[in-house]
């Protein structure tokens, strides 16, 4: 995968992470392993690929997630506050009344300040005054409703360090990262050579339509959590990190964001925090 002159550098992996392949990691001495965060490539379901052995170890920090859940109030918009905003305003505030007083006022034929010094406050008023400070609001209208919840996301930043050889403790991890990252493969031909060169079955035509190859996705172990399958949304790669007279990198903060590939429920939480178990 690194070429002839790139030495991976190997570990044995402990029997939380039985993968029995080869492990891209620096040395962090007696660090406690539960410290170390692994990375391993995963289908669909989360199962662990079988030819595809590599690991990254490494010690993680500024590490958290975020889950995300869609609550809205859903009947906000039925009151008479939000129906009839204006006359709502004014009936609360209590600047109905003063408006009714003149506009009788002037059916009748009087000054404003006449008219009211001449009727007694009716029903119609009362009722009206009685309004003021009062509101449709009720805890109907703000009931919140459950309308769907977003991928969780795992934000982080991965260590490597140098201590002998910056190619296999700081390079070879890195790029693993990267690689699985990044697309397996992009297409470079065009739809129509694709379409033309196909071998004119049906699946020679789907994959005409759909060439390329989706990203690989990983699976996240810290402590005695598994969090599987996980997508790499994003990746940082210092370019201006210590680096060897040769040109090799002794230490690189790797920033990465990852997602899972579906919400997560109660059921999925269960897995992750008790791995192995059947309750």
């Amino acid at each position: 995968m690194y070429g002839g002159t790139m030495d991976a550098h190997s570990s044995p992996v402990d029997g939380m992470n039985p993968g029995n392949g080869t492990v891209l990691s620096s040395q962090w001495g007696g660090l406690n392993q539960n410290l170390i965060a692994k990375f391993y490539a995963v289908d669909e379901k989360g199962a662990r690929l079988p030819k595809e052995t590599v690991e990254v170890h490494a010690p993680i920090s500024d590490a958290h997630w975020e889950m995300t859940l869609n609550w809205q109030s859903a009947f906000e918009s039925i009151s008479p506050d939000t129906k009839m905003p204006a006359l709502s305003a004014m009936l609360q505030s209590g600047a109905l009344s003063p408006v009714l007083n003149n506009l009788l006022g002037f059916i009748e034929g009087k000054p404003p300040t006449a008219a009211q010094n001449s009727r007694s406050p009716t029903v119609l008023e009362n009722d009206l005054n009685n309004l003021k400070g009062r509101t449709g609001i009720t805890k109907l209208n703000s009931t919140q409703v459950f309308t769907g919840m977003a991928p969780v996301r795992f934000s982080f930043n991965i260590h490597f360090r140098a201590l002998a050889d910056p190619r296999a403790e700081v390079e070879a991890p890195v790029n693993q990262l990267i690689y699985w990252a990044a697309p397996k493969k992009l297409s470079s031909d065009s739809i129509v050579k694709r379409v033309t060169t196909a071998d004119g079955t049906v699946g020679g035509y789907l994959t005409a339509l759909f060439p390329s190859e989706s990203p690989a996705m990983i699976a996240f172990q810290y402590g005695k959590a598994i969090y599987a399958p996980l997508v790499i949304e994003s990746i940082g790669n210092p370019l201006t990190a210590p680096i060897t007279s040769d040109g090799y990198y002794t230490e690189k903060v790797i920033p990465i964001t990852l997602a899972s590939l579906t919400a997560l429920d109660r059921d999925d939480f269960k897995k992750i925090f008790s791995p192995g178990s059947t309750s």
